[in-house]
């Protein structure tokens, strides 16, 4: 699994406190990759620890940067699977072990954590009410253009198979924050088969700027189906 951190402080402390629990149920290997980070960030990234790899950006290459070069470390490293973490811990990593047994019973290419299976689940996890909303509408014109069915179409947890990631030229995808978008996009295209699992969340304080710049390119990349 890897974890990619920018700027994500005391938060990754308590991700890693939570693997602990999880070594017992499933076998990984910790990737931690630092976007260069500005805050006290790598003051909380053990300096020497069993399973763990510790990667630190000389510069900033973005969110969707920082994935590719996760996701380039467990392709030449020959790894089945790979799982995506949020450094700020809003996405948590008590999920990693029905990630895994869901894609191993199924044999899908990968699968996403949803917020939206469960309304409830997100709201009692604080979802504010206009991400909520933005989130149904979003995720609704994703599955009108390509005749798809997620119900979140926006999620920051997946569970990848390596052998399907290979086949996708990654390396020309966003390097902020549209790569997810634009993965998913790749895999309906290739007739790759991606499921969900209901999760839970914990929002913290957000900017409604941010969401509205992410939904006007989340926009823009769903209609390019469209431009000839």
């Amino acid at each position: 699994m890897f974890i990619v951190t920018y700027n994500s402080s005391f938060r990754l402390q308590a991700i890693l406190s939570k693997l602990k629990k999880l070594k017992n149920k499933v076998r990984f290997i910790t990737l931690i990759s630092d976007d260069c980070s500005t805050d006290d960030t790598l003051s909380f990234i053990p300096k020497k620890k069993k399973s763990m790899i510790v990667n630190v950006n000389k510069r900033n290459i973005g969110y969707g940067g920082n994935i590719k070069r996760c996701l380039y470390y467990a392709i030449k490293n020959n790894f089945s699977h790979a799982v995506m973490i949020h450094g700020d811990n809003q996405y948590d990593v008590r999920y990693i072990t029905a990630l895994y047994k869901k894609i191993k019973k199924t044999k899908v290419d990968a699968v996403t954590g949803s917020r939206m299976i469960k309304l409830k689940d997100a709201l009692s996890g604080k979802m504010p009410i206009y991400k909520l909303i933005g989130n149904f509408v979003l995720t609704n014109i994703f599955n009108f253009v390509y005749k798809s069915k997620f119900t979140d179409a926006h999620s920051g947890l997946w569970i990848y198979k390596i052998s399907s990631i290979k086949d996708i030229n990654f390396k020309k995808f966003d390097n902020n924050y549209n790569f997810d978008n634009q993965l998913r996009i790749k895999f309906v295209n290739s007739k790759k088969k991606i499921l969900e699992i209901p999760i839970k969340t914990y929002y913290r304080n957000e900017k409604s700027s941010f969401h509205i710049i992410y939904s006007i390119k989340f926009l823009m990349e769903v209609f390019k189906k469209f431009i000839k």
